[in-house]
């Protein structure tokens, strides 16, 4: 299902500080990447996913706004290349996305590296 629900939001204090602390990070142009791969304890096989965009290079919340609205489009429907792979494997994930390109991005191309990102996020490519 397509869906962008708020329990994949990454927005927990403490879960976002372990995410930074104990993760893992690559980067992927125009992404910064941050994952944290964890066994679930609970039937929820899913990835938490965080979106951010640095003032510096955005000065106005318009454009902020606008390319968090098509970095979490172009996840929603992509997700299930990450969250297919997490339930065979039994895995939980939390990710964090850090937009690290200086221009506002085209649509088709943050479709592209979405997906690229997103198959390297699987966790077969950890074990």
């Amino acid at each position: 299902m397509n869906t962008f629900k708020k329990k994949e939001r990454l927005n927990s204090k403490k879960n976002i500080q372990r995410l930074f602390e104990q993760g893992d990070n690559f980067f992927s142009y125009p992404f910064k990447i941050y994952f944290y791969l964890y066994r679930a304890e609970v039937k929820n096989y899913e990835a938490s996913v965080l979106f951010s965009i640095g003032k510096k290079q955005f000065k106005h919340a318009v454009d902020r706004n606008r390319i968090k609205r098509l970095c979490r489009e172009s996840y929603r429907l992509n997700k299930t290349l990450l969250n297919s792979k997490l339930e065979e494997t039994q895995n939980s994930m939390e990710v964090a996305f850090v937009y690290i390109a200086k221009t506002s991005p085209e649509y088709d191309d943050l479709q592209k590296k979405m997906k690229k990102i997103l198959l390297r996020l699987a966790p077969e490519n950890f074990e």
